[in-house]
């Protein structure tokens, strides 16, 4: 469960208060990619544990039935409460605080035998599970990402499950930490030797990839954030998409920035994420400037005929305050 503070000028010094009129709520996490996943028209299940509590419910209903995700291999947990992520946004970045208690459940327990799935998402902060490797040795491709280190330690071993996946996007500050480099470039060269297609997330910046031999790098789409929570990880569906579309390297980076820039312009993460009639509609809004916003005219002929006109009004949006 994600709570999202926006408009703040700052963290609140010890001792203080801050009050601001941006709250949003969705659900966070893995749910993340899978919303964004399955705006983008992608056939979408997640494996997940669900908290037996308030929020376990809203989240449960808000993916199964506004999101259209499949929630056939996630369980809800009697007695166990649903991890709750608070972010902080300030300007273009945010802070997190995130209470969670142990489960005693494991991957492979939901997903005992996985479906047939062009793609699979995991996430390498722990060892890649035995459903995924099936998946893999099915002809699935593994893509994965991995959170922030809490103890800074950054272990070097963590890079050893790349074996076991296809394509690898980590932000800059994680990639140049698990590489023990200065910079994302570097950390894309080390990373490029361990796994066959790479993508550093560079924020603001964009992004760089290699695979292949090839590299390519594209700019971030040029918006004001309102609010970057989930952003990277919606950058991570859109290159997931445009990779089943066979699209050119420099290109698959291209929407996945376009996706990721969207998204920031709204609150509450997930639900940021846009569908079809809202880039659909972006085309058409002047928002940027022609020059860049032709870089994205290969995106067009993609866009469902149903969406064009719809607006990013297509899809529920989660309210900018609670009620």
């Amino acid at each position: 469960m994600d709570m999202i503070f926006t408009g703040l000028p700052g963290l609140p010094p010890p001792g203080t208060e801050l009050v601001t009129d941006g709250l949003g709520s969705a659900p966070g996490g893995i749910a993340n990619i899978a919303v964004a996943m399955s705006r983008l028209g992608l056939r979408t299940g997640l494996a997940a544990a669900f908290g037996d509590d308030m929020f376990g419910a809203y989240l449960w209903r808000t993916l199964a039935e506004q999101e259209s995700v499949d929630l056939a291999y996630s369980r809800r947990v009697p007695g166990w409460h649903t991890p709750v992520t608070v972010s902080l946004a300030t300007d273009a970045d945010r802070s997190m605080v995130t209470y969670t208690r142990p489960l005693d459940l494991s991957a492979d327990s939901l997903v005992a035998s996985p479906p047939s799935a062009r793609t699979c998402f995991v996430d390498i902060d722990r060892p890649v599970p035995d459903w995924a490797l099936a998946a893999r040795a099915a002809g699935s491709l593994v893509f994965a990402d991995l959170g922030w280190d809490p103890t800074e330690t950054w272990a070097g071993h963590v890079l050893d499950r790349l074996d076991d996946v296809d394509v690898f996007l980590p932000n800059a500050v994680e990639a140049m930490a698990y590489t023990r480099t200065s910079s994302p470039e570097a950390a894309l060269d080390v990373l490029s030797r361990r796994v066959g297609t790479v993508v550093v997330k560079l924020g603001s910046l964009g992004a760089i990839a290699a695979s292949g031999g090839e590299r390519a790098a594209a700019p971030a789409l040029p918006v004001r954030a309102l609010d970057p929570t989930g952003a990277g990880d919606v950058f991570a569906a859109g290159f997931v998409f445009a990779t089943l579309k066979r699209w050119p390297l420099r290109q698959r980076l291209q929407f996945a920035n376009l996706v990721a820039g969207l998204s920031v312009r709204h609150r509450s993460g997930s639900l940021g994420a846009p569908c079809w009639g809202e880039i659909a509609a972006f085309g058409e809004s002047g928002e940027v400037p022609a020059a860049d916003l032709a870089q994205y005219a290969f995106v067009v002929p993609h866009i469902p005929e149903a969406e064009i006109g719809r607006g990013p009004d297509s899809v529920t949006r989660a309210e900018p305050t609670l009620r």
